[in-house]
């Protein structure tokens, strides 16, 4: 009797083991989206599937950062504020949704300037030819007053730069598109004067750089960095030797109509890039 119980308790033991077994293997077999999936959450949820060609992810100095860098030969650069309604777009999401209702889906917008309560821009900003806002050039609080501080344009053929606020005034630019902000990030190859090396103010940010060759750098962090870590990035890693931060605590950026951060705030200036019109 004694042995009979003992053949039955190893019988149910080998019959534990298979169903394990068996389960176990179907675990495994996770099917490839669901592989995806979880690769994406373990890199924190960067998007790949909706990731341009044209950006990359780095880390640089313990932050995480996107780079993207615009040929101006292979696409459009360009500056949304309002529609033809003259109303303000008033964030990145809604300026993506209005330009692709409009025909024109972009590849990627993020936000490009300071602005007023009332969503005026605080410096200059020019759109299709037309200034909307002078240049400012007054001393006040802030980021944007924090000098030199500086302006992003777009020439009509296309070819844009990045200059300290002086500067641009003298050399009397006629832009397609142009938007004032500050501070400067880099100078001719060094960083802002005023930043310390590692400041204990920390946001995610973003900015605009234009490397020697035409290139232009659109950086944008996942993590919060300070403005001297930020600088060193366009510096060292995007290669810039001027750089323009646009702002920081709302910075946000679509890939199309994707929002792949969304700071949930208003936005004043928008810079869209679009693919090559085929016109």
């Amino acid at each position: 009797m004694w042995k009979r119980r003992a053949s039955y308790f190893v019988l149910g033991l080998l019959g534990v083991a298979v169903l394990w077994s068996v389960w176990a293997g179907q675990s495994d077999a996770i099917k490839p989206s669901e592989r995806s999936e979880a690769a994406q959450d373990e890199t924190g949820g960067m998007g790949v599937a909706n990731k341009p060609e044209i950006c990359e992810e780095t880390v640089f100095e313990g932050a995480r950062t996107i780079l993207c860098v615009i040929d101006p030969s292979d696409y459009d650069i360009a500056l949304a504020y309002r529609g033809a309604d003259d109303q303000v777009y008033g964030s990145v999401a809604k300026a993506v949704t209005a330009l692709a209702a409009g025909g024109r889906l972009p590849v990627l917008a993020m936000n490009a300037g300071m602005y007023h309560a009332d969503m005026l821009p605080v410096g200059l900003y020019v759109e299709n030819s037309a200034e909307i806002s002078p240049l400012n050039e007054d001393d006040g609080f802030g980021n944007f007053f924090l000098k030199p501080n500086g302006v992003f344009f777009v020439r009509e053929n296309g070819r844009a730069g990045v200059m300290e606020t002086e500067a641009y005034r003298s050399a009397e630019i006629t832009p397609a598109f142009a938007t004032q902000s500050g501070p400067m990030l880099v100078i001719d190859g060094v960083i802002h004067p005023r930043f310390l090396p590692d400041g204990t103010s920390k946001y995610i940010r973003n900015g605009v750089g234009v490397r020697a060759d035409g290139r232009v750098v659109l950086a944008i962090s996942r993590d919060p960095l300070s403005l001297g870590s930020f600088g060193r990035l366009f510096r060292d890693i995007a290669d810039c030797p001027n750089a323009l931060f646009f702002d920081g605590a709302v910075s946000s950026l679509a890939w199309g109509m994707h929002m792949e951060i969304d700071a949930g705030e208003p936005a004043g200036p928008v810079v869209v890039v679009f693919g090559k019109s085929e016109d």
